[in-house]
């Protein structure tokens, strides 16, 4: 079961997709302004949390996650697999007295940092190589021990005298991997791969307590999955061919989903994650440095980061090593690196004919505001049969290829349709108002609506 490492190409591209991967594993770990002392930051680990089936079962969180995916693996391929997850160090400050005794504190104040309580996220690794051929029937199947554990670390003064230490207790993990594989029926060699990750620990919490805090040392923290093939390909879960839409619909993913991952066109690796992802997912290469928040804030981030006084430095320095690498990099960041985060242009067609561009015509080929076949406020347009236009009551449902979650949360709910939108390429979409939001009017007034596209609709009888 485990033999050879990947090939060079399979473990380069490992090692692309644990970039992303890495987003993943510490996204929200510590945000800005990255102190303990944040609200934010004191409900922590919300992706991704495998907790123990003795807590879990009581409570709004899981001890699983399953991945099913589609495969065509070619002769003698290997699977290689990769869980990934974060496992919860909760570290103490003491404070040394004169007698040699340490009592445990709430801060520890430094000449450059302030050392506070705060949960460490340790990344932990669980590799699995084996042949595909043996997760065909029973499949495989892996169980991982993490022992429980307790570290000290000293803690000196800017004169190197010793003032107190850092305590860091780890309580015991108990998991498994077990990847199976199906065959499809039909004229195509195609396998079905199922992985299992489950959260095995016996922990037995107290029935009278609901608390998180002691179940989050003994999880499984943002588990994710990296799968390989040494030879052959995945198919995607989100476009995939159109003869394997029916195989792809019957895949059963659970608390996670499977994309594809690396450079666009390949099809060796799979990142299986608890947050919703596209194909080939990638870091903005203008990024600096880990944010440890959303890609797209980073200019922001940065910034507002510089601007923290040096007190509140000192309290994130204290917080966390990761949070003191993300001052360091505020603090020295050119400001040409700065200048890049500002914005980017993607996805330019490229230019390659020798014809030169047409002048700038004097006016714009359409104008909207000209047209006068187009107007929002009356303009109509059939569904199922019937009228629609502003002032009418539908129905959403978000189309599951277009659309992100947020959309997907208003399955089913009532709405109003605000105004029928033409584009310049002939498509049409409805602005609507959700019946029952607080803020409805407010959106009117400013003219923030929600978008959809008449297949995404269905008319309900006004009352």
């Amino acid at each position: 079961m485990t033999t050879p490492a990947p090939t060079d190409t399979l473990a380069e591209r490992f090692a692309t997709a644990r970039q992303v991967a890495d987003a993943v594993l510490f996204e929200g770990y510590v945000l800005y302004p990255y102190r303990a002392s944040a609200a934010k930051n004191r409900l922590r680990w919300q992706f991704g949390v495998l907790v123990p089936p003795g807590w879990g079962a009581d409570h709004a969180e899981h001890s699983h996650q399953r991945t099913e995916c589609l495969m065509e693996p070619r002769a003698g391929a290997r699977l290689t697999a990769e869980l990934r997850f974060l496992r919860t160090q909760r570290r103490t400050v003491q404070r040394q007295g004169p007698d040699g005794e340490f009592t445990t504190v709430a801060e520890l104040e430094l000449p450059d940092r302030v050392l506070v309580p705060w949960d460490e996220g340790i990344e932990e690794r669980c590799p699995v190589d084996v042949p595909v051929a043996e997760l065909v029937g029973d499949g495989v199947t892996v169980p991982f021990t993490r022992p429980a554990g307790e570290e000290t670390e000293p803690v000196h003064d800017a004169d190197g005298l010793p003032v107190g230490r850092l305590v860091r207790r780890r309580e015991e993990i108990r998991g498994v991997l077990r990847l199976t594989a199906q065959e499809i029926d039909g004229p195509y060699a195609v396998l079905r791969l199922t992985a299992t990750v489950e959260n095995t620990s016996g922990w037995a919490p107290d029935p009278a307590a609901d608390d998180r805090d002691a179940a989050l040392p003994r999880s499984l923290v943002a588990a994710h999955l990296l799968l390989g093939l040494s030879a052959g390909r995945f198919l995607s879960q989100t476009d995939p061919p159109e003869w394997a839409r029916g195989a792809v619909a019957g895949c059963r993913n659970e608390h996670t989903w499977p994309v594809l991952a690396g450079p666009p066109g390949s099809a060796e690796v799979m990142l299986s994650a608890p947050i919703i992802l596209e194909d080939h997912p990638a870091i903005a290469p203008e990024s600096p440095g880990a944010l440890y928040d959303a890609l797209e804030i980073d200019e922001i981030l940065a910034l507002r980061t510089a601007t923290l006084t040096d007190q509140e430095k000192r309290e994130a320095r204290g917080t966390d090593p990761r949070a003191a690498e993300v001052i360091d990099l505020a603090d020295g960041m050119p400001p040409e690196v700065l200048e890049r985060l500002h914005g980017a242009v993607r996805a330019l067609r490229e230019v390659t004919g020798p014809e030169p561009a047409p002048a700038r015509p004097d006016t714009p080929w359409w104008d909207p505001g000209g047209d006068r076949d187009v107007d929002p406020l009356s303009d109509r347009i059939s569904i199922d049969g019937r009228s629609v236009g502003a002032g009418s009551r539908v129905e959403l449902r978000p189309g599951r290829r277009r659309t992100d979650a947020q959309d997907l949360f208003l399955h089913g709910r009532a709405a109003r349709v605000e105004a029928v939108l033409h584009d310049v390429d002939g498509g049409v979409h409805l602005a609507v108002t959700v019946e029952g939001d607080p803020g409805a009017d407010i959106r009117r007034e400013q003219g923030r609506f929600l978008y959809f596209q008449p297949d995404e609709l269905a008319p309900l009888e006004d009352e």
